[in-house]
């Protein structure tokens, strides 16, 4: 067995066998960085101000494009929730246009809720359906080891976000499950996935007062914070790797190809099985530590198209 250590202000930022929510376009070399391009097509602010230092892996962060927005500073006005809890930073890959769309509108329909003390927030009671009507297209998603198109594909990134952020946070997580394979844009069980109706995630506010949820994205890159009256402890995310699974391969004809060239469409990634756990550090110095359990990953296939002559 090896550890792995993440620490959440330097770091970026269940198994399923049914569909979920996610991008193909995210996986490329295994890599847990990615670029997508205007992902905010769903943008309420008048400008997007860039921020010092744009993160090149999801993390924690400080600084957002929204700081000194007036819409945002009014929120938090309204709801005396003046204080930053925590933020984070979700880095992806290029996505399709229905992938960005999507991610986009997901995001933006989140924005600016607000989570009372004892409430639970649930991402598809507030974001869902994922459905056309609704302005969402068909993405790419996981069915076991397969990747298949999904209506409302690459929501999940919002929902990563939202459990990474909500770790940050220190708040009660509900509900979360790991996508059936790995996603490249944060570390093994640091993602959650999300399918409306079979698999949600959830958190509760266990402060003792409102939580204001700002969001926005900006380029291949999602941002969220969580406001209200008071910083949260610093946390680590510990991961313990239990097992791991070597990554198939899976060779496919390609006839527009040259004669015996061979062209890798998706390098594939390993499975795993984690436990993971985070550790809070209190003010007092003495350290919390919360299990988060286990995620279980079934490896990605390493996909090569060829043509072979002979």
């Amino acid at each position: 067995m090896r550890k792995k250590s993440y620490l959440l202000l330097t770091i970026v930022v269940i198994s399923a066998t049914s569909l979920i929510a996610c991008s193909n376009k995210d996986i490329k070399d295994g890599k847990r960085n990615s670029k997508m391009q205007n992902a905010s097509v769903h943008e309420e602010f008048d400008t997007i101000e860039v921020i010092n230092k744009e993160p090149n892996e999801s993390q924690q962060v400080t600084e957002f494009p929204w700081d000194d927005n007036v819409s945002f500073l009014k929120a938090q006005s309204d709801n005396d929730t003046d204080v930053l809890i925590a933020g984070f930073c979700t880095v992806l890959e290029t996505a399709t246009d229905a992938e960005k769309n999507n991610i986009g509108l997901a995001a933006s329909t989140v924005n600016g809720t607000v989570v009372k003390p004892g409430e639970v927030f649930s991402q598809n009671k507030s974001i869902g359906p994922y459905t056309e009507e609704k302005g969402y297209q068909e993405g790419s998603g996981y069915v076991g080891n397969k990747i298949v198109k999904s209506m409302g594909g690459g929501v999940c990134k919002v929902a990563t976000t939202l459990y990474n952020t909500s770790i940050a946070s220190d708040l009660e997580i509900v509900e979360r499950f790991n996508h059936a394979m790995p996603v490249p844009y944060v570390p093994y069980g640091q993602d959650a996935a999300v399918a409306y109706g079979i698999k949600d995630f959830k958190f509760k506010n266990n402060t003792e007062h409102p939580i204001l949820i700002w969001t926005q994205t900006v380029d291949n890159r999602v941002y969220m914070g969580f406001y209200g009256k008071e910083k949260a402890p610093e946390i680590e995310w510990e991961h313990e790797t239990l097992s791991t699974k070597p990554v198939p391969t899976e060779y496919k004809k390609n006839l527009e190809l040259k004669e015996d060239e061979e062209k890798v469409v998706i390098e594939g990634m390993h499975g795993e099985v984690v436990k993971s756990r985070v550790i809070v550090k209190d003010k007092d110095g003495k350290d919390q530590i919360k299990e988060r359990g286990n995620s279980t990953y079934l490896p990605m296939t390493r996909i090569i198209e060829q043509n072979k002559q002979k």
